[in-house]
């Protein structure tokens, strides 16, 4: 409901021409859709900019069935995050143009185009083994409407892979950096460029990296200004604010 529709909304009930229970049953159907399961906030995207996303851990396949169904009659991009093929192959039956992205582990539906801007977002990873969660955030920042630039396997153990890359990351707007292990990446990122760095440590290491825990402490102490950091594994995080640091006029 944009601010036109509002005002109308409440003259109608001011002049009695909608009564009160009935503008209460109308507001709420304007702003969410009781699913039973759960509440889909329909009003989010023109909130926030984003429309709500569903995260598939803990939700059986109906859940999620149940939950995209309703989504497709709204006219907003569909993305569902850590999403098993199972499920994907459920919501499949319902839209033949769902895509799976199984590195990600995410389900997308493209119902419109939205604006593009002419920067781009850049999405490094520190090893290969990260890839799972810097894809996530690379489908969660393209499903938003950014073009996503993706440097691969340069960590600080050959260092110099990633200076070979550094025109691509410096011509970024915000850069996302998914390292594991010791989590020292984006420091080093975060020392050679202009632009803000999302960090995100992943569960990537041995022992000692108490699956993620050592890679979040070490970005949360970096020593490089313009470093800002995520949930470990959380590349949806990461991708959602890095698209909304790229749409910023």
């Amino acid at each position: 409901m944009d601010a036109h529709e509002a005002r109308l909304f409440l003259e109608n009930i001011r002049d009695k021409k909608i009564d009160i229970e009935e503008g209460v049953a109308r507001w709420q159907e304007m702003s969410y859709v009781d699913l039973g399961c759960a509440k889909l906030d329909v009003h989010r995207e023109k909130r926030v900019g984003y429309p709500e996303v569903i995260y598939c851990p803990g939700k059986t396949t109906g859940q999620v069935r149940t939950i995209v169904q309703a989504m497709l009659t709204m006219d907003a991009n569909i993305l569902a995050t850590r999403a098993t093929e199972s499920q994907y192959e459920e919501i499949r039956k319902l839209c033949p143009d769902a895509v799976y992205n199984s590195l990600a582990r995410t389900i997308t539906v493209r119902k419109k185009v939205m604006e593009t801007p002419d920067s781009y977002i850049a999405v490094v990873t520190a090893g290969t083994s990260d890839l799972p969660v810097a894809e996530e955030a690379a489908v969660t920042a393209e499903i938003f409407g950014n073009r996503v630039e993706r440097i691969v396997d340069v960590g600080v153990a050959g260092v110099h892979r990633l200076f070979n890359k550094l025109d691509v990351i410096r011509g970024a707007k915000v850069i996302v950096v998914a390292a594991g292990m010791e989590g020292a990446l984006p420091s080093l990122v975060g020392g050679l460029v202009d632009k803000p760095v999302i960090a995100v440590p992943t569960s990537v290491g041995y022992g000692a990296s108490f699956q993620g825990i050592a890679a979040l402490l070490s970005m949360l102490n970096s020593c490089a200004g313009g470093v800002c950091v995520v949930n470990i594994d959380n590349g949806f995080g990461a991708g959602y604010m890095a698209s909304m640091i790229n749409k910023l006029r």
